[in-house]
């Protein structure tokens, strides 16, 4: 639900893996002024602890729903608890918190679902503890799709240039069989209402990328891009998107193509983040598209080694709120 006119967005920020360096990155967030209302989800005692240790005091306020928000003062954070399920030590995963981890990301959907806040944004959980505990979890995406009963799609930003994809956390040998011509087209149609919707384009120019080396090769290298990719593409051209494709993906990116393109769909994660990382990495925000509000988050991972050390880069936390507050604005 988006804020109306009248009053300011309120985008709740989760502080992700306890052990790794979301605290830190919250701390930071909260070192400035900001122009709408963040929320922090988290144990506000773990806050503290960690913007201390980081050199970032900081003054926690309960969040009170029934105020009207305002903007975010530097030093000051305004939290909704979610207690730690055991203590932590900076850079020390515990199994233990993981249902904290969980619990914090199903108090932001909620409260997006509801009405009380307008935008979530998110710092990096930790996969391999939370399966490690008995938790089956495959990412904030998945989590997100299942709380809101939503079809999504995890579209990557990085200034100008957006990336989504058609299957995200999947085994590479299991990719080709999940690329059908019911799935892409539904892909294809939710980035392209996603980016008319979110990002106010009116008719996105949309890449799509091949499966196969040097998009299949006219067979001789794979036949996805025959018997599934081409045929969705003139599907849905036909209907009216502006789409180009199946192309090779190492030459999908090159900077003539980029400003011809407002979005490239890649079929498998690690086709296409490398190039976006490595083009904005520490400014990267990552959207789901699909979902009933906005959600954004980091480009990056817990980075345990930092945790506590002061040597975090917030900058990407730091686009995901803002980019959130935007979207939002853009929507009333």
């Amino acid at each position: 639900m988006a804020a109306s006119p009248s009053r300011l967005a309120r985008i709740a920020v989760t502080c992700g893996e306890p052990a790794g360096v979301g605290p830190d990155l919250v701390a930071e967030l909260a070192a400035r002024d900001w122009p709408f209302e963040w929320i922090a989800i988290a144990d506000p005692r773990l806050l503290v602890e960690r913007a201390a240790a980081i050199g970032r005091p900081v003054s926690i306020t309960a969040f009170d729903p029934a105020r009207d928000p305002a903007p975010a003062r530097a030093g000051q954070i305004r939290c909704l608890e979610v207690p730690l399920a055991a203590p932590v030590t900076a850079g020390r995963l515990e199994p233990r918190n993981a249902t904290h981890v969980l619990a914090m990301l199903e108090a932001a959907g909620r409260g997006c679902l509801d009405g009380t806040f307008d935008a979530v944004a998110t710092a990096p959980v930790h996969k391999g503890i939370l399966n490690d505990a008995g938790i089956a979890f495959t990412g904030h995406t998945e989590f997100f799709a299942s709380q809101a009963g939503a079809e999504v799609l995890m579209l990557l930003v990085a200034g100008d240039l957006r990336v989504a994809l058609a299957t995200t956390h999947l085994p590479l040998a299991r990719v080709p069989a999940s690329i059908t011509i019911p799935r892409l087209e539904g892909v294809l149609r939710l980035l392209d209402r996603g980016l008319r919707e979110r990002f106010g384009l009116a008719r996105p120019r949309i890449a799509v990328l091949g499966l196969n080396p040097h998009a299949g090769e006219g067979g001789h290298l794979g036949r996805e891009e025959i018997d599934v990719i081409s045929p969705v593409v003139a599907r849905l051209a036909a209907d009216g998107l502006d789409l180009e494709g199946p192309l090779a993906a190492d030459t999908a990116f090159v900077p003539d193509r980029r400003a011809r393109h407002d979005a490239f769909l890649a079929m498998f994660h690690d086709q296409g983040l490398p190039v976006l990382k490595a083009l904005g990495f520490g400014t990267a925000v990552n959207v789901t598209l699909g979902l009933p509000y906005v959600r954004t988050s980091v480009d990056h991972g817990t980075a345990l080694d930092l945790a506590g050390s002061g040597r975090a880069d917030a900058s990407s936390l730091m686009a995901a709120v803002d980019l959130a507050a935007r979207l939002v604005r853009r929507e009333t």
